[in-house]
C-alpha cells in the first residue's frame, strides 16, 4: 500500500467517525426537542386548504385545523401550544367552548398537523379544516330573468296568468303565477295541490317582521329590490360585534365569514335564491312572494364566489348568530342548503349550541340520490334535537330524482324542482335542489314563530314534523312520510 493510498483511507475513516458522531448528536438534539415540543416540521408544497379557481373565484382559508382544548385549558395556555408548534390560533370561537382554529405556517398536510395536536394531553380532539362545496345542481331549467322580462314570462306560461282564487290572500307579484311550490294548479304538467298550501296558510298569517331567519350559504343581494325590504339589519341600540381575534365587525347587514366582514353580499347567487324562497316581499307588485311575506332575513356569507367553504367559517357564522341572539336579535332559525360527506364533531358542537339558544338548524339532506341512512350528508345527518334534515319533491309530489332519503335521518320533504326565485342582478332563476325545498321549510318554521312567538326549538321542530300531507311517494323515504304543509303547520290542525 502507497503512502498516497494509506493516508487516503485514514481520512475517510475521521470522516466517517465525524458523521457518526454528529448524526448521534443531532439525535439527541431531537429527543431533547420533542421533549420540549419545540417541534420543526419538513417543509412541504401541500397545504392543509385548498385554492379553487382563480381571481375572484379563489377562496382561501389560513385556518388548517379545528382543535378541541380540554376544560381548563387556558387562552394563553393555547397560545404557547400553537407557538411551541410554530403555529398561530387565527380564532377561538367565544360560544362554541374550548375550540380553536388553527393555522399552521409550515405547509404540513392538515391531518399530519391534526394528528399531532391528538397526541398532546391538552387536547381533547382535533380535525382538519375540510372544504366544503355547494352541492352540484340537478339542472337549470331557464334562463336569468331579468326585471323588465316580467310580463314577458308571465304571458308566457299558458299564454295568461293563472286564476288561483285566493282572495286577499293571492299575492299581486306578476311572477306568482309560476310558484307552483306555493299554490299548484297543474301549471307546466304539475298535480294540482302539490304544494305547501301557502294560501291557505296566509289567512292566518303572511309572516312577522319580528322573527328574523339566518341564511348560512353564500351571503345575499341585500340590495335587491323584492329582498331589501325583509333584510335584517342590526338595530341601533345593539352594538357592533367584537371578536377576540377577529376584532371589531361592523355589522349592519350580517356577517361575511370569507374574509372577517360586515358585508354578506352574495357573489354567487345561491344564497340569494334561498333567501328569495324565505322570505322575498309579498303583495309588492313585483317579481315573486316568499313563503313569508314579511320577516326578516340575516344573511351569513361563508362561501365564496366559486361556491366553496370551510368548517372553520362555518362555525364562524353561526358563533355570530349565537353573539346577535344573546344580544336581543330574534334570529329563531338557521337555513343551511349545503353540506359534505365528512363529518365534523366541531360543527356538530356549534350546531347543538345554536340548539341550546333555541334557534332550528334546517338543512339539505343532498343532491346524490343516496340513502342517507347508510350514506350520510353532513350537516342534515347530524342527530341533534335541534337539526331538521329535507328531502326535495317535484311538482307531482314524487320525491326528485336527485333528493337524498332516508327513513331514520331525513325527516320532512318539501317542493325542489324548478324553484323560481330572487337572483343577481335584480333578476329570478329556476333552480332545482334540496338548497330549494330546505328554505321552504324554513320559510314554514317562520310562518309557525309569527303566530306562536314562545315556541321552544323543540315544540317548533315537533310542530314541523306533524304538519305534512302523508304521501305514498315517501313511505319508508323520510321521517314523517309526507310533505310539509304550511296551514298545517301554523294552525296546528
Amino acid at each position: 500500500m502507497n503512502r498516497n493510498n494509506f493516508l487516503g483511507h485514514i481520512v475517510l475513516a475521521l470522516t466517517l467517525v465525524l458523521i457518526a458522531g454528529l448524526a448521534g448528536q443531532m439525535r439527541r438534539w431531537q429527543q431533547e426537542t420533542n421533549k420540549n415540543l419545540l417541534i420543526v416540521r419538513p417543509p412541504t408544497i401541500q397545504r392543509a386548504y385548498e385554492r379553487h379557481g382563480s381571481g375572484a373565484n379563489s377562496f382561501t382559508d389560513e385556518a388548517d385545523v379545528i382543535v378541541h382544548f380540554r376544560p381548563g385549558v387556558t387562552a394563553e395556555a393555547i397560545t404557547r401550544i400553537a407557538a411551541r408548534f410554530n403555529d398561530r390560533v387565527e380564532d377561538r370561537f367565544e360560544y362554541i367552548d374550548n375550540y380553536a382554529a388553527i393555522a399552521d405556517d409550515d405547509g404540513l398536510n392538515a391531518e399530519t398537523i391534526a394528528a399531532e395536536y391528538r397526541n398532546l394531553p391538552e387536547v381533547a380532539d382535533a380535525e382538519p379544516n375540510i372544504t366544503i362545496k355547494l352541492d352540484p345542481e340537478p339542472r337549470r331549467t331557464i334562463a336569468m330573468i331579468s326585471d323588465e322580462q316580467y310580463s314577458v314570462r308571465v304571458q308566457s306560461i299558458e299564454g295568461t296568468r293563472f286564476s288561483f282564487n285566493g282572495g286577499a290572500n293571492e299575492p299581486n307579484d306578476p311572477m306568482f303565477a309560476d310558484q307552483w311550490s306555493l299554490a299548484n294548479t297543474g301549471q307546466r304538467d304539475g298535480r294540482k295541490g302539490a304544494d305547501i298550501g301557502a294560501l291557505a296558510a296566509w289567512e292566518k298569517t303572511k309572516g312577522s317582521r319580528d322573527v328574523v331567519v339566518a341564511v348560512l350559504d353564500s351571503g345575499v343581494d341585500y340590495t335587491h329590490p323584492d329582498l331589501a325590504g325583509n333584510m335584517w339589519t342590526r338595530p341601533a341600540n345593539i352594538s357592533a360585534y367584537t371578536d377576540r381575534e377577529l376584532g371589531r365587525v361592523d355589522d349592519v347587514y350580517g356577517f361575511n365569514a370569507v374574509d372577517n366582514s360586515g358585508d354578506p353580499m352574495d357573489e354567487n347567487g345561491h344564497g340569494t335564491h334561498c333567501a328569495g324562497i324565505i322570505g322575498a316581499e309579498g303583495d309588492n307588485n313585483q317579481g315573486i312572494a316568499g313563503v313569508n311575506w314579511h320577516v326578516q332575513i340575516m344573511p351569513l356569507k361563508f362561501m365564496s364566489k366559486g361556491g366553496f367553504g370551510t368548517t372553520k367559517a362555518a362555525i364562524e357564522a353561526i358563533n355570530y348568530v349565537i353573539d346577535r341572539k344573546r344580544a336581543g336579535v330574534n334570529v329563531r332559525i338557521i337555513s343551511a342548503s349545503w353540506g359534505s360527506t365528512v363529518k365534523s364533531r366541531a360543527l356538530e358542537t356549534a350546531i347543538k349550541r345554536a340548539g341550546e339558544e333555541g334557534i332550528l338548524f334546517v338543512a339539505a339532506s343532498g343532491n346524490s340520490s343516496a340513502d342517507s341512512d347508510r350514506s350520510p350528508h353532513y350537516p342534515a345527518s347530524y342527530k341533534l334535537d335541534n337539526v331538521l334534515s329535507v328531502a326535495a319533491l317535484n311538482r307531482n309530489d314524487e320525491l326528485a330524482s336527485f333528493s337524498n332519503y332516508g327513513a331514520k335521518t331525513v325527516h320532512v320533504a318539501a317542493p325542489g324542482a324548478e324553484i323560481l326565485s330572487t337572483w343577481l342582478g335584480n333578476a329570478y332563476e329556476e333552480h332545482s335542489g334540496t338548497s330549494m325545498a330546505t328554505p321552504e321549510v324554513s320559510g314554514i318554521a317562520a310562518l309557525v314563530l309569527a303566530t306562536n312567538e314562545n315556541f321552544t326549538v323543540t315544540e317548533l321542530r315537533e310542530r314541523l314534523l306533524n304538519s305534512v300531507d302523508k304521501l305514498d311517494s315517501l313511505k319508508g323515504k323520510t321521517v314523517s312520510g309526507g310533505r310539509i304543509n304550511a296551514r298545517r303547520a301554523v294552525t296546528g290542525e
